[in-house]
């Protein structure tokens, strides 16, 4: 289902039942809000007591007189299903609803998202509910989207969720011999002997059998999932039309937002950057990342749900935004895909956790207020951008990122306890392909790999889906994958492949992973160009690896014919500019790899495997095939991944070369690109983007860019 609104939407999160007893500061909002642009709300969100006070009793007349006032004066609704915070009254008398911690202790009532999503009590509670704001509503004009809960996260270990998850063990098992053996536990004799034996990982019980933990977290995933589908239904039984979302946020540990997406019908999630902790440009990174990670779980535009117009209450340090950022970090949503730019939260409340927290109206309540002025400003921009309405973006470069994996590579006893650094190498490759100024998808390994020249797949220690399979077809058929060090070691249930990794791929990447050095912090080696400063012989012993013999023969003249067919006997490629002198860093990780018929790119420079490769390329099929070797600096992959790209004829938005800090992301609607170019650096860059047959729609291009700044070309295709 492809969502299509008639505007981009701006606004937030708006909290009228805090504000009941204030009728004229409702007034003031409706006329604040109106002056700011703001077209849209999220309304509801955490009202569950205001709309059910007491059990069985329900009061809608005051969010019905609000949607009325609202759609009155231009604005509409994002109805929300208050499930993220049930009523005392609520675990007062149901006591099951809340949950139980790892230790098996039942928490108290408090916080949010304190509810077991197991309990057929509380689920029986949020269907009634959902259900009854569906026949009342869903015909209300002013209601365009359904928002389903609120930041669905957190686990239950409490005796309900112990029977569900040995009901899925058993559904996906079928036999406790099957469990014992998918799971290794004859590993300190851990055997179970029924499925009654199985409970959830606990610091104070079962913590050591991997496949339990992966199993655990795909319960906890899969039973979130359940819950959000459960409150869908509801509103469907109840005759509700309208398409639904539900907003996801940074790096859930908890729940697999590739499968929560299949959940809904439009992709959402909360933005909260930490902008000038650190260079705005990595922090530019990390965000755009996180957007393209949303638009392509569906391939479709997504929703900024929320976005914080001032400081974050919550965090360490609440830092203010610095004059331009707010739109900056609006606009790169809308440069990423989003068909939104909406805020938590539209007006301060007076108490409570996020009283502090930034917001369109400050308690001081007046249009001459820094932050209100801003969003002002974002909203004028907003309309000002309606010609982009409808258009995509597309990418032709995808990054491997999932979650699954994440469990996996955080969980595994080794190489590094300390940290993996997974996502760090994800957004090394991530930012490398933006710095070319080219779209990128961030997918996981269930989808499909067909639309993409270039694939990146970094630190991807555990294959599940059928992806080596998908990896195998999509070189063979001219693709250029890239992998790198510590992937393809385990299956789905964290069992090491056996003949040697990466499983299932060895022929591909025309190599074998054979050991894997961990550094210290602060440890580092170097890598260095092949025939920087060697000899001929020593430049064949580095060809052929330190343990070439495991493959038998003599491999020079299949290395010969293996050059001849990738450079058709000529080597004059994009390598060739590569300059013998400079040499990169790497820490952390450094994989030992045995050729077979790759071929070396880069050896590593120090250490008793100086010499040996440390980037790799081998064809096969009508492809090319990447191996990184080691946790290399961002100006390693940088370079290479330039290359890479070139040499696959992936086109540049921009032709020309990107300063640093600044970031280039386009949109397509029908004959028309849109590009986007932003300035993330707090001074000003020298650069004016340049497009044959291109119309500056937004901002100003001149010799540079101011910081902070955005500017949109209109280019026909």
């Amino acid at each position: 289902m492809s969502v299509k609104f008639d505007r981009f939407l701006y606004g937030g999160d708006y909290n009228p039942d805090q504000w009941l007893e204030y009728p004229q500061i409702l007034e003031d909002d409706i006329r604040l809000m109106k002056q700011a642009h703001i077209n849209t709300v999220s309304l509801g969100i955490f009202a569950w007591a205001k709309l059910e006070p007491e059990e069985g009793v329900y009061d809608f007349d005051w969010m019905e007189e609000i949607i009325n006032r609202l759609y009155e004066n231009g604005i509409s609704v994002n109805l929300a299903t208050p499930s993220g915070a049930r009523p005392h009254w609520m675990a007062d008398r149901y006591p099951e609803v809340l949950r139980v911690n790892e230790t098996r202790q039942r928490e108290l009532f408090g916080t949010r998202h304190n509810h077991c999503y197991t309990s057929p009590v509380y689920r029986e509670k949020v269907r009634k509910l959902n259900q009854k704001l569906a026949e009342r509503f869903d015909d209300h004009p002013g209601v365009i989207l359904w928002h389903v809960s609120n930041e669905y996260t957190g686990e239950c270990h409490c005796p309900l969720c112990q029977q569900a998850f040995r009901d899925w063990v058993k559904d996906r098992y079928h036999t406790i011999e099957e469990v014992n053996r998918r799971w290794n536990t004859s590993f300190w004799s851990h055997d179970y002997q029924s499925f009654d034996q199985i409970e959830s990982p606990s610091s104070i019980g079962e913590n050591s059998i991997q496949g339990l933990y992966l199993d655990w977290r795909r319960f906890v995933s899969h039973q979130t999932t359940d819950f959000c589908r459960a409150e869908v239904a509801a509103l469907r039984e109840a005759g509700a039309k309208k398409p639904v979302t539900t907003n996801m946020f940074y790096n859930n540990p908890f729940v697999n937002y590739y499968e929560l997406a299949d959940a809904v019908d439009i992709v959402s999630w909360d933005s909260y950057p930490f902008w000038h902790k650190g260079p705005e440009s990595q922090t530019a990174v990390n965000a755009g990342m996180q957007h393209d990670v949303m638009r392509a779980m569906k391939r479709e535009p997504f929703l900024l749900m929320e976005s914080c117009p001032g400081p974050t209450n919550w965090v360490p340090v609440s830092k203010l935004k610095r004059p331009g950022m707010l739109e900056t970090a609006s606009l790169q949503a809308i440069a990423h895909g989003s068909d939104s730019v909406l805020y938590f939260q539209i007006r301060k409340g007076r108490g409570g956790f996020e009283k502090l927290h930034g917001a369109v109206i400050d308690h001081y309540g007046k249009e001459d207020d820094r932050t209100y002025q801003e969003c002002c400003q974002v909203g004028a921009d907003l309309e000002a951008m309606q010609r982009l309405n409808h258009s995509k973006v597309e990418a032709s470069v995808a990054v491997i990122y999932d979650w699954e994996n994440r469990w996996a590579v955080e969980a595994s006893a080794g190489p590094r306890n300390e940290n993996m650094y997974y996502r760090e190498a994800v957004e090394k490759s991530y930012s490398a392909f933006r710095r070319q100024g080219v779209n990128v998808d961030v997918i996981d390994m269930t989808k499909s790999l067909e639309p993409y020249q270039v694939v990146a797949a970094p630190v991807v220690y555990m294959f599940r889906a059928g992806f080596e399979e998908k990896v195998r077809a999509f070189v063979e058929r001219g693709g250029v994958f890239i992998m790198t060090y510590w992937t393809g070691v385990v299956d789905e249930n964290d069992l090491c492949f056996l003949g040697g990794t990466p499983g299932g791929l060895m022929d591909v990447m025309g190599l074998r992973s054979t050991e894997i050095d961990a550094l210290y912090e602060g440890e580092s080696n170097t890598l260095r160009v092949v025939n920087s400063g060697v000899s001929d012989e020593d430049e064949s012993d580095v060809r052929c690896s330190p343990n070439a013999g495991s493959f038998g023969g003599d491999r020079s003249d299949a290395m010969n014919a293996h050059d001849s067919a990738m450079f058709g006997g000529d080597k004059s490629n994009v390598w060739d500019s590569l300059d013998s002198n400079v040499t990169y860093s790497c820490e952390h990780l450094c994989q030992l790899v045995d050729l077979r018929t790759a071929e070396p790119l880069f050896v590593y420079g120090e250490d008793f495997y100086a010499g040996t490769p440390a980037l790799t390329v081998n064809h096969y099929g009508e492809g090319l095939a990447y191996y990184v070797c080691a946790d290399a600096e961002q100006g390693f992959y940088d370079d290479v991944y330039a290359r890479i790209l070139k040499e696959a004829g992936v086109p540049r938005i921009l032709e020309q070369e990107i300063p640093d800090g600044v970031a280039v992301s386009s949109r397509r609607g029908e004959n028309t690109e849109y590009i986007f170019v932003q300035n993330f650096n707090p001074t000003s860059a020298a650069f004016c983007p340049e497009v044959d047959g291109s119309e500056v729609i937004f901002g100003e291009a001149g010799d540079e860019m101011k910081p902070f700044s955005t500017v949109v070309l209109e280019r026909k295709l």
